[in-house]
């Protein structure tokens, strides 16, 4: 395992509010690090407080957002961390984006694949409540679109799946991916 993951990557997680991205992210990043990777998390929502808290929603921001997320995923990557983003990134484009940025050889789509009726059931800080009764303009899901990936390298369906077996899923893709670029 160390050696096929001495190099960076960056494990993009995307999918609706509620489906499990942060859960599996933070998941992730113990396993690896039990193994000696380095691995870091940029969980959007925390990046929303700090780095990003000049941003509000709006179609411009959440590309701006992404846009911030990819480069600082990037220059960890370039330092030979596992960057684990979780982030909705409902757009492909913006998503694309960020493979352009981050790098094709280095980045990871990883596609957390969860019905909305899920999502909704898994709202501890109640956004589908709120975007439902119109509090919440343009939430993803609700009132505005998510996109996803056609052709996503790692698709996890957490409505069915453990966290455990998600994890391991990303390793062995992770694994899999860094031994075919080295051999």
């Amino acid at each position: 395992m160390g050696t096929a993951m001495s190099s960076g990557a960056v494990v993009w997680l995307t999918g609706m509010s509620g489906a499990g991205k942060s859960t599996i992210a933070q998941a992730l990043v113990k396993q690896l690090q039990t193994f000696a990777v380095r691995a870091t998390v940029l969980d959007g929502d925390v990046l929303r407080t700090g780095l990003n808290a000049d941003l509000g929603f709006s179609e411009a921001d959440r590309t701006e957002n992404l846009r911030r997320v990819a480069h600082v995923a990037a220059l960890f990557c370039q330092e030979g961390y596992v960057a684990i983003t979780a982030t909705i990134s409902p757009e492909m484009e913006h998503r694309e984006n960020a493979r352009k940025i981050i790098g094709a050889d280095s980045f990871v789509e990883v596609f957390v694949d969860t019905p909305l009726r899920v999502c909704e059931s898994r709202d501890p800080k109640g956004l589908y409540k709120r975007a439902r009764a119109g509090q919440i303009p343009s939430f993803t899901g609700i009132s505005s679109p998510y996109h996803a990936p056609e052709h996503a390298d790692v698709v996890l369906h957490t409505e069915s799946m453990k966290v455990e077996h998600c994890v391991e899923r990303i390793i062995a893709h992770l694994t899999h991916a860094r031994a075919a670029r080295i051999g």
